[in-house]
Parts: structure tokens; C-alpha cells; sequence
């Protein structure tokens, strides 16, 4: 979860928070946010927003559901889990 804070400015910015990307987070085999944290997130409209505001819920996450979250982004967005996975972060900088 350090990983989450020390990387969150990179990921505010090269997240891509799409309607299927969101859509994996809360489904049934997944579920590292909710069904109701999702449909708050596609009313956001700036991408940024969007971001913060998942960062946000993932921070009050379990560490299951964390991994769950690098899972996702893993199968989705693979250029962004080096952020999340290296040596507390650092390391996986872009």
C-alpha cells in the first residue's frame, strides 16, 4: 500500500480509469471497490478526478484487495504495474 502513496502523483496523470477497466475492479471475481465506488467513478468526468478519487477508495481497501488491484491494472495497463511492484515504488518510476 506505500507503494500506492509514493506512486499516486504517477498515476493521477497515466491511469487510464475506462468503463471496462472500472467495470473488472468491481465485479464479482475481483472486488477491490464496489459496485457503488464504480458507478461514482464513471460520473466523473476529468480522468485526474477520476484517478484521486480511486486512489482514495483504494486506500481504505484491504491489502487483498490491493493485490487484486495490481492484478487488474497488470492485465489492462501492464506499462503502469512496474509502479506498484518494485521495491516500494521507487524503483518503478516512469
Amino acid at each position: 500500500m506505500r507503494t500506492l502513496g509514493v506512486n499516486s502523483v504517477h498515476l493521477l496523470d497515466l491511469l487510464d480509469p475506462n468503463d471496462v477497466f472500472l467495470a473488472e475492479l468491481a465485479s464479482p471475481a475481483v472486488q477491490c471497490i464496489t459496485w457503488s465506488q464504480r458507478q461514482h467513478l464513471v460520473t466523473v468526468p476529468q480522468s485526474r478526478d477520476r484517478n484521486s478519487k480511486l486512489m482514495e477508495f483504494l486506500t481504505r481497501r484491504s491489502v487483498a484487495d490491493f493485490k487484486n488491484f495490481i492484478a487488474v491494472l497488470a492485465k489492462y495497463q501492464a506499462h503502469l504495474a512496474p509502479l506498484l511492484v518494485t521495491d516500494g515504488g521507487a524503483s518503478g518510476r516512469l
